[in-house]
């Protein structure tokens, strides 16, 4: 029998063990701390720690003319025009090409420098009308889009029973229901980055089992019976078949009714294609610097977006802030050592293709690339910065966070991944940075109808063009160059 006393020493033992872990944690945490400080000290010299911390006026100044000045709101008017102009700008299309020149106008009227175009060819991709329609064991219209490079159906549409799955796993083990059938993937969503293999591999999947299309569930934590397109490749040597995405809803209930043993019959009709190879253009401005023109610091976002939706947040945002970052910066004088330049990427919704020929086109020049950064998941309330680098760049960019109090913006984070048009240089040892930001609710929106302004806000706008411009001013104007290592 356990008495009270008993009892007592028990709840005492266990409070004592859980206090000596909590102050263990604390002082691992502290020394970790003391460590990654120290390291830092190795890396870097008092005179470069005070050179930094001396931008701190000048941040001040940047985030006070953007957040609180004439800047207030900038970002915001000129993105909203601009979407409300074009709305969505899809790879190939005249409307994204008639939105390229109009960038082109407002950077000659806002005194940037530089500014140019460079030509990109694009293969295009043609959706066309489609439709997915369930007609057993009820009929019902199905909303759906389909993916990016998919070939399309008969024109009578393809009509077929469906086999749905919840993972690659089970279909291996169902390859021999597949032949002649629609194969639909419901996978438990888990992250974008761990869950997007569905879409862009089912088609592949499924036709390696005789399927003659292949659904997806769309590719997002939350809906609202909308569903969200995206890129998806084919496999070599496998059957090119139709794929699409039906909304989160929809495949939830197809799989209830099929895990209940009912037979599910869709006919799904697309008209995609492949069109001609049309001519898009990257788009280029510059603040150049005063003593070391021919260094370079980039920011940039993409201009292009899916042909639904409007693409405000994807990536209007993220190419609109580092427009108007040189703008601002412009406006206020503000000349650093070296170059910033913002480049506007063209088609990156189709394989970052715009990336790719500026990455071809500029392949002898990036020994003079200082940094290089992006802004392509959204302009969320910023945190601070997400980068890779280094190890002496990682305690550079520690440094310069730091300076970012007005804006509750001092974290950072060093990643492996900042971005997807940077990619190619990221990998080529030039280091980079992201936002650091509140953006859990981007794949909400992504790719989908609801990316429209309403997800933008104002004021987290200006934040995040004033993280950027300030950002890109303190590396583009320290003494010495950022380190690749």
């Amino acid at each position: 029998m356990i008495t009270k006393r008993t009892k007592t020493i028990c709840i005492i033992t266990a409070i004592l063990v859980m206090t000596v872990g909590i102050l263990a944690f604390i002082v691992t945490r502290a020394i970790g701390s003391e460590n990654d400080m120290s390291k830092c000290d190795n890396f870097l010299s008092e005179s470069l720690k005070q050179e930094i911390s001396s931008y701190g006026p000048i941040v001040h100044t940047i985030v006070k003319a953007i957040v609180e000045n004439d800047g207030k709101g900038t970002t915001y008017k000129e993105l909203s025009t601009f979407i409300d102009t074009f709305g969505n700008r899809y790879a190939g299309s005249e409307n994204l090409e008639n939105a390229i020149d109009y960038m082109l106008n407002r950077s000659i009227i806002k005194n940037l420098e530089n500014v140019h175009t460079e030509d990109v060819p694009i293969q295009t991709w043609i959706r066309g009308q489609e439709s997915a329609t369930l007609l057993q064991p009820r009929r019902q219209n199905l909303p759906m889009l389909g993916l990016g490079l998919s070939i399309g159906t008969p024109p009578e549409g393809i009509t077929a029973e469906v086999l749905v799955v919840t993972s690659f796993d089970e279909l291996e083990s169902r390859k021999s229901e597949a032949l002649g059938k629609i194969v639909l993937f419901v996978p438990e969503y888990i992250s974008y980055g761990k869950t997007v293999i569905y879409r862009s591999k089912a088609a592949s999947r499924a036709a390696k089992h005789g399927a003659v299309a292949a659904l997806i569930r769309s590719i997002t934590p939350f809906s609202i019976r909308t569903p969200h397109t995206g890129m998806q490749s084919y496999d070599a040597n496998v059957t090119k078949i139709p794929v699409a995405a039906l909304t989160v809803e929809d495949a939830h209930m197809l799989k209830r009714i099929s895990d209940r043993g009912q037979k599910v019959v869709v006919n799904l009709k697309m008209e995609a294609h492949f069109g001609d190879i049309k001519t898009s253009r990257n788009t280029i401005a510059e603040l150049r610097g005063s003593e070391k023109p021919e260094k370079i610091v980039i920011i940039s976002g993409h201009l292009d977006s899916w042909d639904v939706g409007q693409g405000a947040m994807d990536d209007g945002g993220g190419a609109f802030i580092s427009w108007n970052a040189l703008v601002m910066l412009k406006a206020l004088n503000l000349r650093p050592r070296r170059t910033i330049r913002t480049i506007l990427w063209t088609a990156e919704e189709v394989g970052y293709v715009g990336a790719k020929q500026y990455y071809k086109d500029h392949k002898n020049e990036t020994q003079n690339w200082n940094f290089i950064m992006e802004s392509d998941e959204g302009t969320f309330t910023p945190y601070g910065l997400n980068y890779v680098s280094g190890n002496r760049g990682a305690c550079i960019l520690e440094e310069v966070v730091k300076l970012f109090a007005p804006l509750n913006a001092t974290s950072s984070l060093r990643s492996d991944y900042v971005g997807s048009d940077i990619t190619l240089w990221l990998m080529d040892g030039i280091p980079g940075a992201s936002l650091l930001q509140r953006n859990e609710n981007y794949f909400w929106f992504h790719h989908s109808p609801g990316d429209t302004m309403d997800v933008e806000d104002p004021v987290s706008l200006d934040k995040n063009t004033a993280l950027w411009a300030a950002t890109a001013y303190i590396l583009a104007d320290l003494k010495e160059d950022f380190p690749r290592n």
